[in-house]
Formats: C-alpha cells, structure tokens, sequence
C-alpha cells in the first residue's frame, strides 16, 4: 500500500523533495492508435545508456508508455506522444501541467505511480517504456522489460536524482530525435542566460531552497534540481545548508524547527507539500527568520510549485517565465 509518507518521499526526490499527490486511478480514455512519433525514421540505430546497461533501439517507436517523474511532459516537448503516463502531481486530464495542455491529440490513459499496474502498461501494447526519472529499483525494471523495451534510470540516477539535462538527452535518443533535443537545451540554456544577463546583482548572493512537510522542514542540497535552477539566474547555495549532513536520499536536508534560522540567505525559495502554504508563512518561527521578516523569501503554491519541481522543458519554461519577475518583486521590494 501506498502511504502518504512514501510518496511524500519520493516526490521529493522528483521535485529535489517532495511535492504533490500522485494519480493512482487510471483514466477512463485511452489512446487507441499508435503514439505520434518524431521524425520519420529518426536516427536509428540508437543506443542509450542506463544504469542497467546499454539499451539499443532499431527503429522508431510507435506506442511509447512514459512512467518517470516528468518523462511524459519530455516526451511531448520532443513532439511524441505517449499512449500511457503517469501523472505524478495529480493534474488530472491528460496528466500534465497547464504549460502542456493541448499537446495531447488523444488522451493518454493514466498508469499509477509507485506502483504501476502491470497489466494495464502491457495492455496499451507499447513498443517502448520510459522509466528515465524514476527509482532505478532493479526488481521494477525487470518487469518492464518484460513488457518492453525499458530505458531506466542512467548511472546515478537512481532515487529520482537524474537531471533535467539526462532525461531530455535519454529520452530523445530512445525516440530518435538527438537534434531536437539539442534545440531544446540550447532554448533553455538561453532562457537562464538571458534571465542572469538582466539581473547581474543577483549574482553571488545566496539562497536556501527549502520546503516543510508533515514530517518537517528540508532543504536542498548543492547539485539538485531546485538549487540549479536558482544557481542559473545567478544565486550561490546558502553556505548554512551546504555544511548540514544530507539524508539518506541524498538530495536534502533535515532541518529542525528549532533552526529555522539556517534558512537565512539573501532570498529563501519555499514551498509546502501536502500541507496548507499557512503552515509555512503563518508559523511563528518561519517569520522570525531574518529573511522573511525583511521580506526576502518566496513560498510557492499552485501551478509555478509545480512548475519549479517537475523540471521539464516546458515546465522550466513556464517556472523561469513566471520566477524572475518575482523574485525581481521580492529582491527590489
């Protein structure tokens, strides 16, 4: 059974900590013709390196089920779409965030999340499964295999921890599309650029990028998601939460209510999971924090929450669009 906790934990390690409720009901429609793939032919033979070995490709995919942490919403910014995905921050639909919404030409059906039914990925027929940002569990991919070819987590990525850059780079090989993944990268990578050129008096100054749940308060750890993102627009991980030991997961931190204050920087980034965002910005020792109180903290809910964890093209897209004139708001108040 899936607990509350378990799936807090590992959507915290999709979104650098946890984030959202996943979708554990599979929708009604599903996709009945073969997924719109790339380009004709693609560029096949195509070779993709996991952490379970090299898995190779001889032609392009026609029926793609996508179970990762934002492999979907990657599968879609490459033009392909999925005839299964699971929709791990509960959206509801096609199971993908507003920034995705219409790229669908027939609903996908709706695979659960930890724990994926079998049966129902075997009888959409895929020829290919994504599981690229995903657990890495070994006992998981054999059964995928034995559906289909499975592309897994790369070496390392193993808890949720493969980056942005590996997923888009994995997937679009297993979809014969290297090109346009590249165009896609450069597109971000632009986006970050332009965002720091424009704001150069962010550069150097720290942020702690921090959440609470119902089991406490964390913090990204240097080298995840979450805390990338911000390094791009020029910020450098708060010196605090660099010396605080990681967790097990190895992409955070724990820290106690009682050290709120190791969240000061010159901008906190937070954002609530499976809790009321009042029980970040009304908790007394939260707005004790030197930061908060001076008004250099943002905690994030809704749709830009979502778009800060998932990580995808087009949610970092729509997360850089929508940060940088807050945090702006918040820095220049």
């Amino acid at each position: 059974m899936i607990t509350r906790r378990s799936l807090a934990v590992v959507l915290a390690a999709g979104s650098g900590l946890v984030l959202a409720a996943c979708s554990d009901s599979q929708a009604e429609n599903s996709a009945d013709g073969p997924t719109r793939a790339g380009s004709e032919g693609g560029a096949f033979p195509a070779t993709v390196d996991t952490a379970f070995g090299e898995i190779t490709l001889e032609a392009t995919p026609q029926r793609i089920v996508a179970l990762g942490w934002g492999d979907a919403e990657t599968a879609l910014s490459l033009g392909v779409q999925p005839v299964g995905a699971s929709d791990w921050l509960a959206f509801g639909g096609d199971g993908v965030g507003p920034w995705a919404e219409g790229l669908y030409d027939t609903a996908p059906t709706i695979i659960e999340t930890l724990e994926p039914s079998y049966e129902a990925i075997a009888a959409l027929e895929p020829d290919l499964i994504l599981d690229v940002k995903s657990s890495g569990d070994q006992d998981r991919y054999d059964r995928l295999s034995q559906i289909a070819t499975t592309v897994g987590v790369p070496s390392g990525g193993e808890n949720y921890l493969t980056t942005p850059e590996q997923q888009l780079t994995m997937i679009a090989t297993a979809l014969g599309v290297p090109d346009a993944a590249d165009a896609l990268q450069r597109e971000i990578d632009s986006l970050f650029v332009e965002a720091a050129s424009q704001h150069e008096q962010w550069d150097g100054l720290s942020v702690a990028a921090a959440t609470r749940t119902s089991e406490g308060w964390g913090a990204y750890v240097d080298g995840t998601e979450r805390v990338e993102f911000l390094k791009r627009l020029g910020f450098v991980q708060s010196e605090a939460i660099a010396e605080l030991p990681a967790t097990a997961t190895g992409f955070s931190v724990d820290v106690s209510a009682e050290q709120l204050d190791l969240f000061d920087a010159d901008l906190i980034v937070a954002f609530p999971i499976y809790i009321e965002t009042t029980e970040i910005t009304e908790d007394p020792q939260w707005q004790a924090i030197p930061a908060v109180a001076d008004g250099r903290a943002i905690v994030l809910e809704g749709d830009l929450s979502s778009a800060y964890s998932l990580g995808s093209v087009l949610s970092t897209k729509y997360a850089v669009e929508k940060m940088v004139p807050l945090i702006e708001k918040t820095l220049d108040a």
